[in-house]
């Protein structure tokens, strides 16, 4: 029997007597819970009661583990937004774990395909995934919290980062167990990190037209249920392992930051299947045209509008749930998507002030990226604080730079500082800005420096996938060689690339593999590659390049001069001094008028109202010819060189020779 319920607790939420069912639908006239037993056979109970938009109820006797979905009865009126269809059995947006998410399929469609004006009256049960009842987990203990001065943070894939790892036992390599197996977290200290980001972990389908291809989709920038991790990176341990894995990261002092999809969901336009959320109330989740078509600001069919309290509510939920779990904070895709509004992009929006007054939520790690499709979407340095965000200006201006673009140097010179010009207001830190050189989405450091142009045919759309404008260079072959002369000039770009990184104000980002030198043979767009192409190579490890990574990495954290608190601009400290000087690499002034100036030294002394600067720091970039760099007074310790990178640290002063393609660090005390 069903009883009313509770609307409180959205989803399936278990207690003494059994289980109690919540899900929002506004539009819906009708709500029934799909009860299935081991057998797959089917019971339909109807919620008896709705409070405002929630339906709910409560089937005493049923315990953890029950499989069930909802059908939902209205309107099928597709131009005025109504996409109601009782033949297709749905997931519970509030879901904590999904089962048999199949292939695509037919029945799935919540229209007929051949009239896509009708609704498709074929049952979808036999196809369609089911929910499980879970009990809410007990919540992990606090994790490290590391400032963001402390953080380096790590952009893997869970199933690419371990799936080859060595000495892993093979039934948990590629899953969230193989990330918490000891000897993976011994290769993330050792490389010293402090925060592991991971591509999405909740569960999502594969793509209709990929599949025909014969390929997945590997990244899961396509998620089905907001609070449900992905089956496919279950290990032996199940759903377990997602807290196995997170405890074991913040036993070893290392965050676990989660990329979350709320702009978009699996469900695609109008041509894609019915699942979830189109079916429950399709008008009240997405963000639909006049007519009935949807916004697609996200280039993936359709866009979730965060704009009203349950969408909102629902976002916030699903961070709450991924916090108890052990997440530590989020990076968040097509960010500007959550704030957008009917007249636009406002920092204000809906999502933004929930977030930020959530006395859990707004103490985490919170990354945006900063742009989506939509008119008006590219808002780099526009989000509220305390967010950080990807900073692909940084990302585009250092690979100009070393590719020796004109009018690049003047723009690195912003980058190495933090970027001021994008982020220097309303109180934000340096911090805001998350630098990186790669990530998932485009070439590997390998591949920037092995090919001038994408390499994407592997994908099945001949090559016009990806983006055209990676700012690569092969350094003088393209893709694999044997000549020596290029592979010491690609080793070179690459320790350049990495130093260039380590070096700038903001909170690095690395793309996993990087450190190895893994190759995907030149794909920019390997969202659909789940193969060797994207499986991290450990037995083919660059293990000279591992090693000055290590090297970089710990330079960073042992000098707090390159981790600066305030933005630099060049006022004069208490003691007389700037906060930074430049010079041209052999004395004077750099000649900034310049378009072709092929590098500079910076001195960084520390910023104005922060704290007394035990140190100084000399960065100098060439990429020109082979420079005899002009020390500034005094003596200084070598830190680095990537000219030289079994060069040790070393008291230097004077002058000191800079080979053309290097960086070359110094620090020393100030007494």
């Amino acid at each position: 029997m069903i009883g009313p319920g509770s609307p409180d607790i959205l989803g399936a939420t278990p207690d003494a007597e059994g289980v109690n069912f919540a899900v929002w639908s506004e539009a819906a006239e009708r709500i029934e819970l799909c009860l299935f037993d081991e057998e797959d056979r089917e019971r339909r109970l109807a919620l008896p009661e709705r409070a405002g938009g929630v339906w709910h109820g409560h089937v005493a006797g049923l315990r953890p583990g029950a499989r069930y979905g909802f059908r939902a009865y209205g309107d099928w009126v597709p131009e005025a937004g109504l996409r109601f269809n009782p033949a297709k059995l749905l997931v519970d947006p509030y879901a904590r774990e999904i089962e048999r998410i199949g292939p695509p399929h037919e029945a799935l469609l919540g229209h007929d395909p051949q009239e896509p004006s009708r609704p498709s009256t074929i049952d979808s049960a036999p196809f369609a995934p089911r929910c499980v009842v879970t009990a809410p987990p007990a919540p992990l203990p606090p994790g490290p919290r590391r400032p963001w001065s402390e953080t380096v943070i790590y952009e893997a894939h869970v199933k690419a980062l371990t799936k080859r790892f060595p000495g892993l036992p093979p039934e948990i390599a590629g899953t969230f167990e193989g990330i918490a197996h000891r000897a993976f977290i011994a290769h993330l200290r050792a490389l010293g990190v402090t925060a592991l980001e991971l591509l999405p972990v909740q569960a999502w389908p594969d793509d209709d037209f990929i599949v025909e291809r014969g390929l997945s989709n590997h990244w899961g920038y396509n998620t089905l249920g907001y609070f449900a991790p992905a089956p496919r990176f279950f290990g032996p341990s199940g759903a377990a392992g997602f807290r196995m894995m997170a405890a074991a990261l913040h036993e070893a002092g290392i965050e676990l930051i989660l990329d979350i999809v709320f702009n978009h969901t699996a469900e695609g336009d109008e041509r894609g299947p019915t699942l979830s959320f189109r079916g429950l109330d399709n008008a009240g989740y997405y963000r639909m045209e006049p007519g009935g078509a949807y916004v697609n600001d996200t280039g993936c069919g359709n866009t979730i509008d965060l704009s009203r309290p349950h969408v909102v509510r629902l976002a916030l939920d699903a961070m709450r749930h991924w916090a108890a779990l052990g997440a530590d904070g989020f990076r968040f895709d097509l960010a500007t998507v959550l704030g957008r509004l009917p007249d636009g992009f406002s920092p204000e929006a809906p999502f933004f002030a929930a977030l930020l007054a959530d006395p859990v939520l707004s103490r985490l790690k919170l990354i945006a990226e900063p742009w989506d499709i939509g008119p008006g979407g590219y808002r780099l340095g526009e989000f509220p604080s305390p967010f950080a965000e990807w900073n692909d200006r940084f990302r585009d201006d250092a690979r100009r730079f070393w590719r020796g673009d004109e009018t690049a140097a003047q723009a690195l010179a912003d980058r190495l500082l933090g970027s001021a010009g994008l982020f220097d207001r309303g109180g934000r830190r340096p911090f805001a800005s998350v630098n990186f050189i790669t990530a998932h989405d485009g070439m590997t450091l390998a591949d920037l420096t092995s090919f001038s142009a994408k390499r994407n045919e592997a994908n099945g759309e001949e090559n016009r996938d990806g983006h055209g404008h990676d700012f690569s260079d092969n350094c003088g072959a393209e893709g694999e060689t044997d000549d020596p002369a290029v592979l010491a000039a690609r080793a070179l770009r690459r320790r350049s690339l990495l130093a260039t990184l380590l070096l700038s104000q903001g909170v690095p980002m690395l793309l996993a593999g990087d450190e190895i030198g893994h190759s995907q043979g030149g794909n920019n767009n390997a969202w659909c590659q789940d193969n060797e192409t994207t499986w991290l190579d450990w037995a083919r490890a660059d293990a000279e390049l591992l090693a000055f990574a290590r090297r970089l990495v710990a330079y960073r954290a042992a000098h707090p001069a390159l981790r600066q608190a305030r933005f630099l601009h060049g006022e004069t400290r208490a003691d007389g001094a700037p906060e930074v000087e430049w010079f041209a690499l052999e004395g004077g002034a750099p000649d900034w008028e310049d378009p072709a100036l092929p590098g500079f030294a910076l001195l960084i002394r520390g910023a104005v109202g922060g704290p007394e600067p035990g140190e100084e720091m000399l960065i100098a970039v060439n990429r020109g010819a082979p420079a005899r760099l002009a020390l500034p007074g005094g003596e200084w310790t070598l830190g680095f060189d990537t000219g030289e990178p079994e060069a040790p640290e070393a008291g230097v002063s004077g002058a000191r020779p800079l080979a053309s393609g290097a960086v070359a660090a110094f620090h020393r005390s100030r007494g």
